[in-house]
């Protein structure tokens, strides 16, 4: 009988633009509080530029987060960024609610977007990504994403043009 992987396999080997998407233990809201998502948010900008990931959209949750990023040269780097973010926040939001050694994180999901089309479905897909889980009507107004900035720095051109991809055809694990 095949063996098949309990997590997903995450293949590095070549330097672009990825995808991740990160869920914590069995769906929990560790993160559930304005100073939590701050941290979690805080530590994914932080530890993206330290080890040179340019983060081009984010979204964080309650129990889990999306972002899209360029690869520095070397993206066989994604595995430790993921394993920073979550060590230190793990470490936090356990010494937070004075619980130690529980599991915070479960897994995460990644894949190399390989095409412009769907580069630009993904953008628009994690800038939206509260206004899809309920959160806000506009994602504008979720302070855990990167909707806002994106209005700030993007060009309109470039804005409109991620807005008139569609992105209810992606099959990315978000059922959160």
């Amino acid at each position: 009988m095949k063996q098949w992987p309990h997590a997903p396999i995450h293949i590095v080997d070549e330097s672009g633009t990825f995808m991740v998407t990160a869920a914590t233990f069995k769906k929990q809201l560790f993160f559930n509080t304005s100073q939590k998502l701050q941290y979690l948010e805080h530590t994914l900008l932080k530890t993206a530029v330290e080890m040179g990931w340019q983060l081009q959209a984010w979204a964080i949750f309650p129990n889990h987060y999306h972002f899209i990023s360029l690869s520095p040269e070397q993206p066989e780097t994604l595995p430790t960024l993921i394993k920073k973010i979550h060590g230190s926040t793990s470490n936090w939001i356990n010494r937070e609610d004075g619980i130690a050694g529980r599991k915070i994180w479960m897994q995460y999901w990644d894949s190399r977007i390989t095409f412009q089309k769907s580069y630009y479905s993904r953008l628009n897909y994690v800038h939206n990504n509260p206004v899809y889980h309920g959160v806000v009507s506009n994602a504008l107004n979720n302070k855990w994403c990167s909707a806002s900035w994106f209005e700030r720095t993007a060009e309109e051109s470039f804005r409109n043009t991620v807005a008139s991809f569609k992105s209810d055809f992606l099959k990315i694990p978000d059922n959160f």
